[in-house]
């Protein structure tokens, strides 16, 4: 009896590997003759059971269909451009088969490279699909291409993968594949794709991968940060997220987004001590970093040291002539001066102030509205910072109401 189950067992088997190689022949069959799609609808029951041997060979044909599909489409491209005619092609189709292929081909390699029913490694596939991918899977790029200009950016991100990552695959073994000119420059756009469809995972994948060529550091570790400063959840998330913009600072200096990041961070949280710290630090490195004397400022200014402050926006604003930022906060900095100092030198019974201390104010005043004029000639349209209603006040305090009249419409409009 136990016999008897053996040889049906065994019979199974045999009758299911013939099966599955006439799944194949007649997958085959449907190619030669042309009908590309019901070869691949026909050939997919193969792709999963069977031998190793007839996987291997199922994902060899289904390579087959699918790029003969790329590649019939692309030939009518490529005859709309020679004859400068406007036949309908299927694009996104094309696409969607040059990857597909490249995808199976890979599947084929590692069925293909499996031991056979006899343990034993015999490839039948690989030299030739080397062949036609090592060059092949530039098609990829295109489709990658195509795809995210259609704002399809799953399938944007698939094509550009599907490059990065066969580049490494075992198909392409005893091929330099090394001298890839686009390799990080697709794994780029792999990892942008990957943001735009907040896959944050691969994001971090392929831009750790673009980060390590030194032309697409810079656009790798931005889409890094971003990445980080959307998914932040715990306290940890956050120091991580710091200290990303503290290395992203030190190894890119000449872009101030990385500083001025921080600095809005410890302003946010309230941690003037922080903010202090790092502020002074920064100019420490630099004596020239207007954005640390900025948030020196700042830190300053919300402790209440006005002068100080003051003294920290006009450097900023003195190593930068057209800083706005600047310019605008040592003006309303000056105006919180003189507020309180016109408190501090009234009359406590009357509320008056002698000349001489009114002369004080008014010259704080008119310093202020130096720094407030300039805010509003280099920014007239209050792109920056709306200043309209700090200049107005300005003119107010210091009697001018003719010039405080005409800003009455910009104020009235806030």
């Amino acid at each position: 009896m136990k016999k008897m189950m053996m040889l049906a067992i065994m019979a199974f088997a045999t009758t299911t590997i013939f099966a599955q190689e006439d799944v194949v022949k007649n997958a085959k069959k449907l190619l030669d003759k042309g009908d590309v799609e019901e070869a691949i609808k026909a050939v997919q029951p193969a792709l999963t059971a069977g031998t190793n041997e007839s996987k291997a060979a199922a994902w060899n044909l289904l390579c087959s269909a699918q790029y003969k599909k790329f590649s019939d489409i692309q030939g009518k491209k490529l005859e709309n451009q020679v004859k400068q005619t406007n036949e309908p092609i299927d694009e996104a189709a094309m696409n969607a088969a040059a990857v597909a292929a490249l995808e199976a081909a890979m599947k084929c390699d590692e069925f293909d490279n499996m031991p056979n029913e006899k343990g034993k490694v015999k490839p039948r596939f690989r030299s030739e699909n080397q062949k036609i991918f090592q060059n092949g899977r530039l098609n990829c790029i295109n489709a990658g291409q195509y795809e995210y200009n259609q704002k399809n950016y799953e399938g944007a991100f698939k094509a550009f993968a599907m490059y990065v990552d066969s580049g490494d695959s075992p198909l392409f073994t005893g091929l330099d594949m090394s001298q890839d000119q686009y390799k990080y420059e697709v794994a780029y756009f792999a990892s942008l794709s990957a943001y735009q469809s907040k896959d944050y995972p691969n994001v971090i994948k392929y831009a750790q991968i673009a980060a390590q060529d030194t032309a697409k550091a810079k656009d790798a570790t931005e889409i890094l940060v971003f990445s980080k400063r959307e998914t932040m959840k715990t306290k940890q998330d956050t120091l991580e997220y710091i200290d990303m913009l503290k290395d992203a600072s030190q190894k890119f200096p000449a872009d101030n987004r990385y500083s001025a990041w921080i600095g809005d961070y410890y302003l946010n949280s309230g941690n003037n001590q922080e903010l202090l710290k790092w502020a002074e630090g920064e100019i420490a490195k630099n004596p020239n970093d207007k954005f640390g004397y900025t948030y020196k400022g700042e830190a300053l200014r919300l402790s209440g040291k006005y002068d100080d402050a003051v003294e920290c926006y006009k450097k900023a604003f003195e190593i930068d002539p057209t800083y706005v930022a600047a310019a605008y906060q040592a003006g309303v900095s000056l105006n919180s001066k003189a507020i309180e100092l016109k408190d501090q030198l009234a009359d406590k019974k009357t509320g008056k102030l002698t000349v001489e201390n009114a002369n004080k104010i008014k010259a704080i005043l008119s310093d202020a509205k130096t720094y407030l004029e300039k805010v509003r000639e280099l920014d007239p349209n209050r792109e920056q910072v709306n200043w309209a209603y700090a200049l107005y006040q300005m003119y107010y305090s210091l009697g001018d109401n003719e010039k405080a009249s005409e800003l009455e419409s910009l104020v009235g409009g806030n």
